[in-house]
C-alpha cells in the first residue's frame, strides 16, 4: 500500500496509542516480532477491546498476552507454535491458524482483509533506505503491501541478511520506532538420543554428492547434518524454510557449497534462521546466504526446480497406511503444518528428489512406553501429510519407502520398522481391520 507522506520516529508508546478496539495488527514472525511495542501495547490492555493479533513462533514471551490472562482485551492467533505458544495454547489464551506455511503470502493478497496494523523489527535503516527483514523474511514483505500502517522496530542486534526482497524500503513505512537492542533470541541445540543418532545414519546413506537439503527443525534432522560431516558427501546445496546450526556447521565445514545446484547456484536459499549465537555471527552481510519470502522457498513448483531436492522432516504419529501426524496430539495443538507437506510434495517432483519423514520409534508419558506407529491415528490428531504424499519413512529400527505400495503391503513394511515390543500387538490390529489379509500374514 503506497505511503502518502515521509516515514516518522515515533516512540513505542505513541505507536501503541494509535490502536483502536476492534483492529487487527500484524507482528509478523520469528525473530521480527516486535518487543518494544508489543509492551506498550500491553499497557494499554485496560483501554481496548478485541484486538486481534497474528504472530508466528514467539522467540520471547508475547506481552499482550502475559498482560491479557482472561483474554478479554487481546486476541492472539499463530500461523505456528513454538514451546511458549504451545503453553500459552493449553491455556486458552492463543489458538492457531491452519495454513501451508508457503501460501501465507497470497492469504495477505487474496483472502485475508488489509490488517489495521503492521509491527515487525528489522535492523537499522541502510544506505539504500532499506530497512533488512535480517534472517526473517517469509510473508513480511506481503503483508505490509496491505497493511494500512506499517511500523518496523529497528534492533541493531539483528544480522543483516542477504536475500530476494529482503527488506522494506523506507517510502513504504510510516513509522519508526528505536527497539531495545537486546541480543536476538537463540534457539537451544537439543543433544540427540541414541534413536536420533540412528534413524540420521540411515538417511545420512542415502545423501549423494550434489544432492540439495531441506532439513526441518529438531534433534533428529540435526543429528544428520553431524553424521554428514563424517561422512565424506561434497557439494550439497541448500534450499530450505528454516535455516539451522546444522546446516550452518555443513556450510563451515565446506560439505555445502551450492556447487551443484539447478536453483541459485552457491547460494544457501532460506525464508527464515532460528539458531545459536554463532549461526548468526556466520550469515551476518554474508552473500552465500538468500533469505527469500516464503512463497519462493516452500512452493512445490519452486522446490522442485533443485535436482536431487532431499527434504528430512520429523512426525510424533504415523498410522499403518502412512498418515503422518506431525503438529497435534489430539485436539491438542503442539507446532503447525509449517512447510512439511509443501517440501514432501516439492522433493517427489525434484529429478532425483527424496522425502524422509523420521521419528522415534516410541515415547514415554506418565513412565509408560508407547507406540508411534499405530493402527489408527489418536482421535483428533491432524494429519499433516496424507498416505498418498508418502516416501521414506525412518525409525531406528528401519527405513521403508511407501510409494506404490498397496494397503497391506504398507501396513507390513510400518510394522516391520516399529519397535519390536510393539510389532505382534499391530499385526493382530491389522488382521483384525482388514489391513493385513491372510495372503500378507
Amino acid at each position: 500500500m503506497a505511503r502518502t507522506k515521509p516515514a516518522t520516529t515515533i516512540t513505542a508508546r505513541d505507536a501503541a496509542a494509535l490502536v483502536r478496539s476492534g483492529d487487527w495488527l500484524d507482528y509478523g514472525a520469528v525473530l521480527a516480532q516486535p518487543d518494544v511495542f508489543d509492551q506498550a501495547l500491553a499497557e494499554r490492555a485496560g483501554e481496548l477491546r478485541e484486538v486481534s493479533i497474528r504472530g508466528c513462533l514467539s522467540v520471547r514471551p508475547r506481552a499482550v498476552v502475559e498482560a491479557d490472562p482472561d483474554r478479554e482485551h487481546f486476541n492472539y492467533l499463530n500461523w505456528h507454535f513454538g514451546a511458549y505458544d504451545r503453553k500459552k495454547s493449553d491455556a486458552g489464551l492463543q489458538h492457531y491458524i491452519p495454513c501451508n506455511l508457503g501460501e501465507i503470502s497470497d492469504y495477505y493478497r487474496r483472502f485475508i482483509d488489509p490488517p489495521d496494523m503492521m509491527v515487525i523489527k528489522t535492523c537499522p535503516i541502510d544506505s539504500d533506505g532499506y530497512f533488512n527483514f535480517s534472517a526473517a523474511n517469509l510473508w513480511h514483505g506481503a503483508i505490509a503491501s496491505r497493511a494500512k500502517v506499517v511500523i518496523v522496530e529497528v534492533t541493531r542486534d539483528l544480522p543483516r541478511v542477504h536475500g530476494v526482497e529482503n527488506g522494506l524500503h523506507v517510502s513504504d513505512v510510516d513509522y519508526i520506532i528505536d527497539g531495545d537492542d537486546q541480543s536476538t533470541p537463540e534457539l537451544p541445540n537439543l543433544a540427540p538420543t541414541d534413536a536420533d543418532r540412528a534413524v540420521a545414519r540411515l538417511i545420512a546413506g542415502e545423501i549423494e554428492d550434489g544432492a540439495c537439503l531441506q532439513i526441518g527443525i529438531g534433534a533428529m534432522p540435526n543429528a544428520v547434518c553431524s553424521l554428514l560431516l563424517e561422512s565424506g558427501v561434497r557439494d550439497l546445496g541448500v534450499h530450505t524454510e528454516m535455516l539451522t546450526d546444522g546446516i550452518i556447521d555443513l556450510y563451515k565445514a565446506g560439505v555445502v557449497t551450492g556447487a551443484k545446484k539447478t536453483l541459485h547456484p552457491g547460494k544457501i536459499v532460506c525464508s527464515f534462521g532460528l539458531g545459536s549465537r554463532s549461526m548468526y555471527e556466520t550469515i551476518d552481510d554474508n552473500p552465500d546466504i538468500s533469505c527469500q519470502p516464503v512463497e519462493l522457498t516452500n512452493m512445490p513448483h519452486i522446490i522442485m526446480q533443485n535436482d536431487h531436492l532431499t527434504a528430512i522432516n520429523n512426525t510424533t504419529q504415523m498410522d499403518l497406511q502412512g498418515q503422518a501426524a506431525s503438529e497435534s496430539s489430539g485436539h491438542r495443538h503442539i507446532s503447525g503444518t509449517g512447510g512439511q507437506l509443501q517440501f514432501v510434495r516439492g522433493a517427489y517432483a525434484s529429478s532425483g528428489g527424496k522425502s524422509f519423514i523420521c521419528m522415534s520409534s516410541t515415547y514415554e508419558r506418565a513412565g509408560v512406553r508407547a507406540s508411534r506407529i499405530v493402527l489408527s491415528l489418536t482421535p483428533g490428531n491432524i494429519a499433516t501429510a496424507p498416505r498418498s504424499d508418502m516416501m521414506y519413512v525412518v525409525t531406528e529400527f528401519g527405513m521403508v519407502n511407501l510409494k506404490g505400495k498397496s494397503v497391506p503391503e504398507r501396513a507390513k513394511a510400518m510394522i516391520s520398522i516399529a519397535h519390536p515390543e510393539f510389532r505382534d500387538d499391530l499385526a493382530r490390529e491389522a488382521r483384525a481391520n482388514g489391513l493385513l489379509p491372510k495372503a500378507f500374514a
